[in-house]
């Protein structure tokens, strides 16, 4: 690992994929670092269809379920590597992975899989979804790179109940943890983890592009945006439940619905017993500037998850004046400041959502402008892709502090 504060730093990053059009805080921080003068090495699992548009070089990192080891090439391949390139490296993540517990079986695998992780000279290896660590925990210390890993809302609310102590080997590493909110790094020390290896930098977004100036709504229609994955842990069905209840108040309303998955004909099907499919529009998956043009005419922006690390579209509402309506769940507390930039409701009630949206629709303008003056400062001020570069250039100077098991 380069020691010298004036050598170039190299750093990896391994995500499943290249950054795609809804993750726009990866491309963020890669273009942050390639101009600070880092260089980036992206490591990615897929291979097929990779157009890089990012100043940076892309390695292809197979998982244990793509068929890698199936491939003779590819397993010869990885094997002469293993033997004639990275035959000190490759022996000692052997002993690391089988003196802490690891089958044989398993880590030879593993020796074979992160070949191209091997080979690299980094100074930092950071893992941009915990998941992805998985297999992996002791990769950084076998290469002599410092180690770092980013939980988001899945790795952090969801993984761990489908794969019980699927971070057991990891909260054992000397690893410096990235966050989205102060609520996730509350649970990761609950988890043992030391407070000083775990770092908040929420995301942040272009503030140029998103805005709009001051729209006050003239209709007698109120139209009402969610931008989301069709899938439950964004209580989309809750949601629909709380436009039932909002129609029965008499309140004409129009709802659209951005964003692709597997929950989308189920939705449907919800809302045409719920009487309200007319009001319901579904766009599917669009680029971020057909989303920025529906922002343009909606009046407010919903987001009613049962679970969220952070959300950039909360963000990108509040800076674009959309009046914002949140759950409790996960960072969205955070995102949003209940009765100062948008309002928070206790997930799981429909009930209560729909009266807060007809509190907010009675609200005199006066309020209501207040509420969209102090949002689009907040995220002018405090979640500006400036500041949020400037984190990671802080979080990749200080070294991995001593893991210190609580």
């Amino acid at each position: 690992m380069n020691s010298q504060k004036n050598i170039i730093q190299t750093i990896g990053i391994v995500l499943p994929t290249l950054p795609g059009y809804s993750e726009t805080f990866f491309r963020n921080k890669i273009m942050g670092l390639v101009n600070k003068g880092y260089n980036v090495i992206l490591f990615v699992g897929k291979e097929e269809g990779i157009s890089n548009t990012l100043p940076c070089t892309v390695q292809i990192l197979k998982s244990f379920n793509s068929g890698f080891l199936k491939n003779s090439y590819h397993a010869l391949t990885a094997f002469f590597k293993a033997v004639l390139i990275n035959p000190r490296r490759s022996y000692k993540l052997l002993l690391l992975e089988r003196n802490n517990g690891v089958t044989m079986k398993r880590s030879l695998k593993n020796i074979l899989i992160n070949q191209p992780l091997l080979s690299e000279n980094l100074d930092w290896l950071h893992f941009g979804y915990a998941t992805l660590v998985v297999n992996r925990e002791y990769v950084s210390k076998a290469m002599d790179a410092q180690m770092a890993v980013s939980f988001r809302g899945f790795d952090m609310y969801l993984s761990p109940l489908k794969h019980n102590n699927c971070y057991e080997s990891l909260y054992k590493q000397p690893v410096k943890y990235h966050v989205l909110s102060d609520e996730m790094k509350r649970l990761l020390v609950s988890n043992n983890v030391a407070s000083s290896q775990i770092h908040v930098i929420s995301p942040a977004i272009d503030i140029k592009k998103f805005n709009r100036g001051d729209r006050i709504h003239n209709s007698s229609t109120l139209h009402i945006l969610t931008v989301a994955r069709l899938h439950w842990v964004k209580g989309l069905d809750y949601t629909l439940e709380a436009l039932y209840h909002l129609k029965k108040l008499g309140i004409p309303f129009k709802y659209t619905l951005i964003g692709s998955g597997e929950e989308r004909e189920r939705l449907i099907f919800s809302a045409y017993q719920l009487g309200i499919i007319d009001q319901i529009e579904l766009l599917g998956k669009q680029p971020h500037e057909m989303v920025k043009e529906v922002m343009m005419q909606a009046d407010i922006y919903m987001q009613y998850s049962i679970q969220e690390g952070f959300c950039n579209a909360v963000l990108e509402a509040q800076a674009m004046g959309l009046l914002t309506i949140v759950s409790d769940s996960g960072g969205l507390k955070e995102n949003v400041l209940d009765n100062e930039t948008g309002w928070v409701v206790a997930k799981r009630s429909p009930i209560l959502l729909a009266n807060k949206i007809k509190e907010v629709v009675d609200m005199p303008e006066i309020e209501k402008t207040k509420i969209r003056s102090q949002a689009k400062q907040r995220v002018s001020s405090q979640f500006n892709l400036k500041q949020q570069q400037e984190k990671f250039i802080e979080f990749y100077k200080q070294p991995v502090a001593k893991s210190k098991r609580l």
